[in-house]
């Protein structure tokens, strides 16, 4: 069974990049608009790791990593953070509240791969 990547962005644009990406890295990809919708999807069957936008509708990728985090085997995916400027403040709450590691917006397969790789999903 291949592992499942949930790639929660409210662009839509964002999500088509990251699933041809993650799927040529043989990953099942589930796209989602917001942390909501994420939460339920972890609920439903939690992933092997989480590409989260922080800034959402509904819920925002800070909401949905507190209460990823305290949910039975929440703490198992490994989260990437997805951030649009290198605002060192929003990445350390990130990690803080529990993404393993982040990228910058726009990202390319090389940095995609090279994350994924460095919290060893790949």
């Amino acid at each position: 069974m291949s592992k499942q990547c949930i790639v929660a962005d409210d662009s839509s644009v964002i999500r088509k990049v990251a699933r041809r990406i993650l799927e040529g890295l043989n990953f099942e990809v589930l796209e989602v608009e917001d942390g909501k919708q994420a939460l339920d999807a972890c609920r439903n069957r939690m992933p092997e790791a989480v590409l989260l936008d922080w800034s959402m509708p509904e819920m925002d990728g800070y909401q949905f990593l507190e209460q990823l985090r305290r949910v039975e085997s929440g703490p198992k995916p490994k989260i990437v953070f997805c951030v649009t400027e290198n605002d060192v403040a929003q990445i350390a709450r990130a990690i803080h509240l529990g993404a393993d590691e982040f990228v910058m917006k726009p990202f390319d397969r090389k940095i995609l791969t090279d994350k994924f790789v460095q919290v060893g999903l790949i």
